[in-house]
């Protein structure tokens, strides 16, 4: 005991205590707004990520994602009725907005009440259900999805039920759940939108007259916001402003920092009704604006108490948006494109074979199909955790940026494919509108440029790091002891954890990882192993960049951006691999398991790359890349081989592309282009035989101004073909030739 204390002294005078001087001199002061994201949410499979050693049977034990009875029959039933309903051509390009009877639609059957407990008159659905219906609608209709997704999403409903006072929520969520109240929030000003902590939008603590009361307690506002999602038509504005007290009326503090508020929009002093044009997606968009706009003090979401608190509440509850909502829609679009592409490019024909057999375009529908199993995988994982009530704010970031990216190159991929047909505007269009559509999902909820250099890395290697947290609350003790005592625990854990995970990187490194103990078969326990080794040597490389850089490596984006590809690429290949095994592992899936895998482990290994060359301390760098890749790269990008069966499974009718494309919305009727496309796949696949024998035994004969039917003529005579498959072979050319037409229209556009 004498002995350990003894130990402790002195490793604290010659070592920590030296160290916690140097560290608080080097470490960046922090900012409120900081240190409050930092504090929100909480740590999940990121700080496994982070360990260097994950813990896979910690992630293999969750339960899978599974919606209860009653939210499937809302999906089987209300859902898919609204997507019949919805015809998005009529929206987009005729009404400019979502029909009348649609509107009272959504109201009538609860889509604005997703997330709204039972006893307020919602429907109380899980994460994922909340997914799974968003995503079933963006297949559909952006317009409609973005209508929905957001009072379910960052909004007045989620900010009562997590900081309302009693009142507020029994008076506002039946509102909300009804419809009787349309809500919008209020975030982004025009000269903060990233750095929403900067918001010049200002209230100012006083008293005045307010609705036949004198001297009332209230604040008077002043806001100008745009890109606000539902200003145009709501009812109820949440609103985020910095709060001031210069007259003390609250306390002592005259800065009180970020507060939010509910504001009825017939307030007077608020201006709504104009409205913006998110590209042509037309969903409702505008600014909202007041000036002097008095309101009494409770109408701060959770009253006088949360004065000040706003920028908090809104980390800890942006992670719906970011987690749940938009990655839905990436989603949709990834199982439309590849659904309606896929089928499109065998049915369409080039040079005499379907364009899906040529090698450039099995490319482009490798990734779609590829990058749409990893965007499944992981909206359906991080919205488990949330259901878990788990909230991964890093992850969160992860899934809302790379989701949002993978969905940009699928719909650029399937407008390559598409081609002409890609580019016509019209009803036989799918992907026209969600190709004008990417740009607005990579923009709201924090612009993916900033996301990806700033936030991933920059909150995840402070939060999800085992010791660097500890390490900086340390210094935030007010007691000199027990700040030392605390630096110095942390200090000497994290010296334990660098040397461990150098000493795992380099034999990792030298034994290919083969002597990772994971459990599992064959093909996974292989990707298993490999990623607990790239867990490894990410978590190496994280210190040392700290050590090098320190507090500059805060401004070094481009390397931290790469770290937090990393991350990412972890995160999303322990989703593929929780999905493949959840599902049972099946056969079939495995061309996308190995794609998916294979293409994060590559990812990681470009990260690495451009860490290592761009590191500004070069001896940290060559040593890195010794002890990470001591035996050179060995990862590959998918070969052209698994490239191919990706893509065949794209080409034809199986239940793996079933699975791929589970949830999506598929009409029935041949008046629509995606059941135009079904029903041509299955009339091309089944007269393939005949026509493959007439290609092949008819070689001699050369066509003529009868085109088909002379080639059939022909068939006929020779009894190559029988009357009945000359039938099929007329069916499958005029379904074909319904698929690739495209729209046209009056001169003038009518």
């Amino acid at each position: 005991m004498n002995e350990t204390s003894s130990t402790h002294r002195w490793r604290s005078r010659w070592i920590s205590g030296p160290a916690l001087k140097l560290f608080r001199r080097v470490t960046p002061r922090m900012s409120q707004t900081e240190r409050e994201a930092l504090d929100a949410g909480s740590v999940w499979w990121d700080g496994e990520l982070f360990s260097g050693r994950p813990r896979w049977q910690k992630l293999r034990a969750l339960p899978p994602p599974k919606l209860s009875p009653e939210e499937q029959a809302f999906l089987d039933g209300p859902v898919e009725n609204l997507c019949r309903m919805l015809d998005d051509w009529q929206i987009t390009r005729e009404q400019k907005d979502l029909p009348t009877d649609l509107w009272r639609y959504l109201k009538d059957n609860g889509f604005f009440s997703l997330i709204i407990p039972r006893s307020y008159g919602g429907l109380d659905f899980s994460n994922l259900a909340h997914s799974e219906v968003v995503m079933k609608i963006a297949t559909r209709s952006i317009t409609a999805a973005v209508t929905v997704m957001v009072p379910n999403s960052l909004g007045p409903a989620k900010l009562l039920m997590e900081y309302g006072t009693e009142q507020q929520k029994e008076y506002y969520l039946p509102r909300l759940a009804k419809g009787v109240e349309i809500p919008c929030f209020a975030l982004t000003s025009p000269k903060a939108g990233s750095d929403a902590g900067a918001i010049p939008d200002h209230g100012i603590v006083c008293r005045q007259d307010f609705q036949g009361e004198q001297d009332v307690l209230g604040i008077r506002l002043t806001w100008d916001k745009r890109y606000i999602t539902l200003a145009p038509v709501a009812t109820l504005l949440g609103l985020a402003f910095h709060l001031y007290d210069p007259d003390g009326l609250l306390g002592e503090r005259r800065d009180l920092g970020i507060t939010l508020a509910l504001i009825p929009t017939d307030t007077p002093g608020v201006e709504t009704g104009h409205r913006h044009l998110p590209m042509e997606i037309t969903f409702m968009n505008g600014p909202t604006r007041g000036r002097d706009v008095f309101i009494p003090l409770d109408w701060i979401i959770g009253g006088r108490e949360r004065a000040g608190q706003g920028w908090r509440m809104l980390m800890e509850c942006l992670s719906d948006g970011r987690g749940i909502s938009l990655p839905a829609l990436s989603t949709g679009a990834g199982k439309l494109t590849s659904r309606a592409v896929g089928g499109y490019a065998r049915i369409r024909r080039q040079f005499k074979l379907p364009i899906g057999r040529f090698e450039g375009v099995e490319e482009a529908l490798a990734r779609i199909g590829g990058l749409t199993y990893i965007m499944d995988a992981a909206r359906s994982l991080t919205a488990a955790a949330l259901d878990r009530g788990e909230k991964p704010a890093v992850i969160s970031a992860i899934v809302k940026y790379h989701l949002t990216e993978n969905m940009r190159r699928v719909i650029n991929d399937g407008m390559d494919v598409l081609g002409g047909a890609g580019i016509c505007l019209g009803p036989r269009n799918l992907l026209g509108r969600g190709y004008e559509g990417v740009p607005i999902s990579i923009t709201v909820e924090g612009a993916n440029i900033l996301t990806r250099t700033m936030i991933i890395f920059g909150q995840g290697a402070i939060r999800s790091h085992p010791w660097v947290f500890k390490e900086l609350s340390a210094l935030g003790e007010a007691d000199p002891d027990e700040s030392l005592r605390q630096f110095d625990r942390a200090l000497f854990g994290h010296i334990g954890f660098f040397f461990h995970n150098v000493v795992r990187s380099l034999w990792h490194g030298l034994t290919g990882s083969r002597f990772v103990l994971v459990r599992g078969r064959r093909p996974v326990r292989r990707y298993y192993q490999h990623l607990t080794r790239m867990s490894a040597a990410f978590a190496l490389s994280t210190d040392v960049a700290m050590m090098t850089l320190g507090g500059s490596l805060k401004r070094s984006e481009k390397l931290s951006g790469r770290l937090g590809d990393i991350l990412s690429h972890l995160y999303l290949a322990s989703a593929v691999l929780k999905r493949f095994e959840d599902q049972g592992s099946p056969k079939g899936d495995r061309p996308l398991l190995h794609w998916a895998c294979q293409h994060s482990l590559h990812q990681i290994q470009q990260a690495f790359d451009g860490l290592f060359q761009n590191l500004p301390n070069r001896p940290a760098a060559w040593l890195l890349r010794l002890l990470v890749f001591p035996l050179g790269r060995h990862f590959r990008p998918p070969s052209d081989r698994l490239g191919h069966q990706v893509a065949d499974l794209l080409l034809a009718p199986s239940p793996a592309r079933d699975r791929l494309t589970a949830g999506l919305f598929i009409p029935e009727s041949t008046d629509e282009q995606l059941g135009r496309i079904e029903d041509a796949l299955r009339k091309v696949i089944k007269a393939e035989p005949a026509e493959r024998r007439i290609r092949h035994k008819l070689k001699d004969f050369t066509p003529d101004w009868r085109g088909l039917e002379g080639v059939l003529e022909a068939a006929l005579e020779r009894g190559i073909i029988d009357a009945a498959e000359a039938d099929l072979i007329r069916e499958a050319e005029a379904a074909r030739d319904e698929v690739i037409r495209v729209d046209e229209f009056d001169i003038n556009l009518e």
